[in-house]
């Protein structure tokens, strides 16, 4: 198969490019090469993807494309000079409208009204979803054949967001733990690894549709028993209800004031507890959150600017005090 990744330099891109290198597909990365390197054994294709697709795009027969654009202008260039490929455009279930009622799925959970034209997210974070959909739309009426894949929280090694991250980096030291809301609140994630496989499956067997590409809902408790699991580390969980937190002005989900990935209920309590059922009933597998610990653990300590994210142990420790307190 002859695949030409759009990006390729770094996460579910890059891991997209690796996965398919490794199966022996003809692999394209097309992108400006600036963000990080390419996977061993893939071209790269030079394409500033705010300016015109360069000819010998057009000219290429690629079998599939994989995209992970958010910019509606950048995707409607793109499938406008390939649209005789078969496409598979990673989305997010950031373009649902409810993120209240767990059991999400497409066609379903109502969508959000697309946003056409490109938004500076620095200006207005809200317009993500908007143009996700705008960007799937463009898919799925250009291209020959299209799969739209919408993930959830992507996390392992690479990750750039530092959300997961802070789960391993925190846990593996022990000792007294904060664990944010209840131990029944739901997380669900997906190790970019197995998202990359299922993609690379997709383009090769032409996979069609709109899936959305999650792992298993999980307690929280459990969730967090799996990353002591894979670092080796036995602590001592506290659980702090959401009143408290918010009182505290604890921020939810990510930044340098936060318990990553907690969220708000009831409004996000469907968020993070999609149905998982179809997107297992379309081939794709997880692996179990440990081994996403052990491997996401091992490469930040060998990563100097890891990216890292939530509180510092000496506000956790705050934290812990005045709970006490109040208990």
């Amino acid at each position: 198969m002859r695949l030409l990744v759009l990006g390729g330099t770094v996460f579910l891109s890059k891991a997209v490019a690796e996965e398919a290198v490794r199966r022996g597909h003809e692999v394209t990365c097309a992108c400006r090469g600036e963000s990080g390197s390419l996977p061993e054994g893939a071209a790269h294709l030079v394409w500033d993807r705010d300016q015109p697709a360069p000819a010998e795009l057009g000219e290429a027969a690629y079998d599939a494309v994989v995209d992970v654009a958010r910019h509606p202008s950048r995707v409607r260039s793109a499938v406008a000079a390939l649209p005789d490929a078969h496409w598979v455009f990673v989305s997010t279930i950031s373009v649902y409208a409810d993120n209240a009622v767990p059991g999400g799925r497409p066609g379903v959970t109502p969508e959000l009204e697309p946003i056409t034209e490109d938004v500076d997210l620095r200006e207005n974070m809200e317009a993500y979803g908007p143009m996700k959909v705008a960007c799937e739309q463009i898919v799925l009426d250009g291209a020959a054949g299209a799969m739209v894949v919408r993930p959830g929280l992507i996390v392992g090694p690479g990750d750039p967001t530092g959300r997961f991250t802070y789960w391993p980096l925190r846990v593996r030291d022990g000792g007294e733990v904060l664990a944010p809301g209840t131990p029944d609140d739901t997380v669900q994630v997906i190790d970019v690894r197995d998202l990359a496989s299922w993609i690379v499956d997709s383009a090769e067997s032409r996979r069609t549709g709109v899936v959305d590409g999650i792992g298993p809902v999980q307690r929280f408790e459990d969730f967090l028993a799996q990353v002591a699991e894979g670092v080796g580390a036995s602590p001592i969980w506290t659980w702090a209800d959401q009143e408290f937190l918010t009182e505290r002005g604890v921020e939810p989900w990510a930044g340098s004031g936060s318990v990553p990935m907690w969220l708000p209920r009831p409004e996000y309590a469907g968020m993070l507890a999609h149905d998982a059922d179809q997107p297992r009933e379309a081939g794709l597998s997880t692996r179990p959150v440990a081994d996403t610990a052990r491997d996401t653990l091992a490469w930040a300590d060998a990563t100097p600017d890891v990216v890292r994210t939530g509180i510092t142990r000496e506000r956790e420790q705050e934290l812990l005090d005045a709970w006490r307190v109040r208990a």
